[in-house]
This record gives C-alpha cells, structure tokens and sequence, in this order.
C-alpha cells in the first residue's frame, strides 16, 4: 500500500510556529541584553569584563546541559509543559540577576538559571515544529528563528532606553516582567504534531526499525551536524557579544553602537527567510555551507571599520549569515533522524551548540583583557567559522522515500 508522501494534517500549524518566534525571541532577547548592559554593569559594580562575560557564558553553558534535558523532556511529555517550565523559569531568572549581590550570585542567575530558561523554547519547540511541516519544512523552521532575529530589534533597543533611565538592576527587573507578560499566553499554542507519531510506521512498513537515541548519537549525521553546529556558533558568538563593545572602543556612543546590534538582528531575520526558502529549493546542506562561508569572512570584516556605517555594512552581511545558517541544521537533522527522538537529537546538538557559544563571550573577554584589542577575537572567529563550512561539508546526502511505498534511509544506517 502507498504511502501518501505528506499526511494532510502537515504544513498547517501555523499557530506553533508564531508562538515559537515570540519564545525565540524574549529568551534570545533576555540572554543578549547583557550584551548592552556589559559597560554599564562595570561602571557601576566595579566587577571585571571578564568576569560579566563569564555569565553568558555559563548562560550558553546551561542552556546546552539544559537543552538536552529539555529535549529528551519534551519526546516524552511534549512540548507544552517544557514551554511552560522555561518560562516561568525565564521572568524569575530576570528577577533573581536583578537582586544580584555580588558577581557570583549574578553569574549564577543570569548565568545558570536563564540559560536553563531559554533552552526550554529551542529544542522541543523547532522538534514539533519539524514534524508538523514537510513541503515548507525549512521556512517554518526559519520562521521560528525568526523570533531570534527580531529580538535585537525590539528587546536590545528597550533595554538600551531603560539603561539611559533607570539603573541597571530596574532595567532587568522590568525586563523579568516583561518576560512573563509574553511568554505566558504564547505557551498555549505550543503543541506537538500528530505527524511526528506518524513516521515511526511508515519506518518500519519500509524495514527500517526506528534508531533509538543511543544509536542516533553515535551515528556519522549526528557527529557531524554537532562538530559543523559548535564550531559555527563558535565563530560567531564573540562577534554578536563584544561588537558593541568594540564599536564604543571605536568612538561611538552607546545608543549608536546598540544599533549595529539591531542591524545584525535585521539581517538574521532577513537571512532565516532568505536562506529557508533557498533550502526549500536547493537543500539545507549547500545552503550551509555557502552561509558559513561568508559568515567567516564577515566576522573578519570588522577589523576593517571603524564608523557607523562601515559597522552597519559589515553587520548586514555577518548578520544574514549567522542568522539564516541556525535554523538549517535541525532540518538536517529531520531529514536524518527518527520525529520520535528529534526532541532529544536537536536538544543534544544544541547542547554542542551552546558550548560553541559559550566559548565566544569568555574567549573575547579575556583577549580585551589581555591584549586591549579585540583583533584576535574576529582573525579566530574567521579560522573557526572556516572549519565550520569544511565540517558540514562531510554530511550524508539526505536520505528520501523511494518509490511508492517509500522505502526511507535512516541514521542508523550511516
């Protein structure tokens, strides 16, 4: 008996993928707005650079430990209830920073708790989402990132304007409110699709038994999507941190230089769209790799700059490429692993992915602090971003259903 290649509940939940973008995009937004209170947090505590970075990069840290856990969380219970868990955790995590004694009572609120927040929206989230899509798969997926792209144009300016009127501990408390205010109601439309309980049959109708996590974590896919997903994440995590920094060294004043910021998070959202249609129809793999190509080549381009619209040129460019990259390696790992444990991969390869961003902010900071430049931060960003373009390279050709009753490559056969 034929299998019908695209079930008719698939392409349709809409609702999900608006929800995950306001997800994305307040937890990506709460993250990052340390990337603007970094000088005023200094001035005002006294407490080093180095030691500020360190919180995003235990964020980054948390969020891959707690991406898995949430992952394998949401294979079980669904995605719903994880949403759900992150934000409630998100607001307070916010809140707890705000009341931060001392440096290491920030790092682990700001640092720990809202990484562990965040992760909750990005896992189980792009999971259900891939499993509700097929023809549009790699549109909806981008569109969910989407979220990301939007929040240096709507969070990071807010919190650039309460830091010029408030002081720095306000600023995060409105902005553990603000939280709750959004993702709250944006849970409810969080849900999985009947399509990724749908596959597992079609699966083995084909003779291909489902590959359980162990086996899809050993497999050369995943290997190989986890190397390419750390070191692209690596590349580019110093650059979006410490460019602000780096532009005020320039010259700029703060409000200026918070908008080279927006500019990259413009461009990321222009670069999801453009680059998840692109896959759509050429591929996720080329597309990849042609994205981290010209990612590594931007993150060098700002040692080139120095004025505002020199930053912004440079923005656009790095911007569209780090932007529409993210969202194309859980469709790569859609196309290779069983919807069943997506949760679980996609959580595991965040989990690389956030080590790759961990090692950004920290390694920057200590560079500054070491040499007073930031010129060894975006030569290294530019070598790793090269690595990543060569990594993804060795992924297998994606598998496809033959014939009618659509005999399916899998993971486990790699």
């Amino acid at each position: 008996m034929n299998l019908p290649a695209s079930p008719p509940a698939l392409d349709r939940n809409w609702a999900l993928v608006a929800a995950g973008a306001v997800l994305g995009c307040v937890a990506i937004g709460a993250v990052f707005a340390l990337a603007v209170l970094l000088e005023p947090m200094g001035a005002a505590t006294g407490w080093s650079r180095a030691g500020l970075s360190a919180a995003m990069t235990l964020a980054f840290l948390s969020m891959g430990v707690a991406g898995f856990g949430w992952g394998l969380l949401s294979d079980r219970i669904g995605p719903r209830a994880v949403a759900l868990a992150g934000s409630l955790l998100l607001g307070l995590a916010c809140v707890l920073a705000s009341r931060a004694g001392s440096l290491l009572q920030f790092q682990f609120a700001y640092g720990v708790l809202l990484g562990a927040a965040a992760a909750a929206f990005f896992a189980p989230v792009i999971a259900a989402t891939a499993a509700a899509f097929e023809r549009r798969r790699n549109l909806a997926i981008s569109l969910v990132s989407a979220g990301v792209g939007v929040a240096p144009m709507t969070l990071s300016p807010l919190v650039a304007w309460l830091i010029s009127q408030y002081d720095w501990r306000t600023t995060l408390l409105i902005v553990g409110a603000l939280a709750w205010a959004l993702t709250l109601p944006a849970v409810w439309f969080v849900r999985a699709a009947p399509a990724a309980h749908a596959a597992a049959p079609a699966q083995a109708a084909a003779g291909a038994p489902p590959a359980t996590m162990a086996q899809a974590l050993r497999s050369r896919p995943f290997i190989v999507l986890g190397l390419a997903f750390f070191a692209c994440c690596a590349a580019h995590s110093g650059p979006i941190f410490h460019t602000v920094s780096y532009a005020i060294g320039c010259g700029l004043p703060v409000t200026a230089a918070v908008t080279i910021y927006s500019m990259e998070g413009a461009a990321g959202l222009g670069g999801r769209l453009l680059f998840g249609a692109l896959a759509d129809r050429y591929g996720a793999k080329p597309i990849l790799v042609a994205g981290l190509l010209v990612q590594a080549v931007a993150a060098a381009g700002y040692l080139a700059v120095n004025q505002l619209d020199g930053f912004y040129a440079v923005a656009l460019v790095f911007g569209l490429a780090y932007g529409g990259t993210m969202p194309l390696y859980a469709s790569l790992a859609r196309d290779a692993f069983d919807p069943r444990i997506l949760g679980g991969v996609l959580g595991a390869a965040s989990l690389l992915s956030s080590l790759g961003m961990a090692l950004g902010p920290v390694a920057g900071g200590w560079l500054y602090d070491r040499y007073g430049s930031y010129t060894w931060l975006y030569i290294g960003s530019m070598l790793v971003g090269l690595a990543a373009a060569a990594i993804a390279l060795a992924f297998p050709r994606a598998p496809r259903q033959r014939g009618g009753g659509g005999e399916l490559r899998h993971a486990s056969q790699y």
